[in-house]
């Protein structure tokens, strides 16, 4: 299978969940965290590096669970500021890239 590349707005939200994961977990220890939310280390690091960039939902869940952080501030603070190209906004405009 071969996937399709991300696009940048893919990979800045990408960086921001991985900043916002490290941020989150604190002084707490990668391995502590990943345990607890049923992950290995390898998989917290590759997503807090941006290496993996779209983790699957139910990964993000159980992060933000271990984390007590809700899916609503996960998804705020993680999403870039500017719309994905190709999208409207909430105005029904299109994003500036479209």
């Amino acid at each position: 299978m071969v996937r399709t590349p991300l696009t940048p707005w893919e990979r800045e939200r990408g960086e921001r969940l991985g900043m916002l994961l490290r941020t989150a977990r604190g002084e707490r220890s990668m391995v502590e965290i990943a345990a607890a939310a049923g992950l290995s280390a390898e998989t917290l690091r590759k997503i807090e590096t941006g290496r993996a960039p779209t983790p699957a939902f139910f990964t993000v869940a159980a992060l933000a669970g271990t984390l007590g952080l809700s899916l609503d501030e996960v998804a705020v603070l993680a999403t870039p500021a500017e719309s994905p190209p190709g999208t409207t906004d909430d105005t029904g405009r299109g994003s500036a890239a479209a």
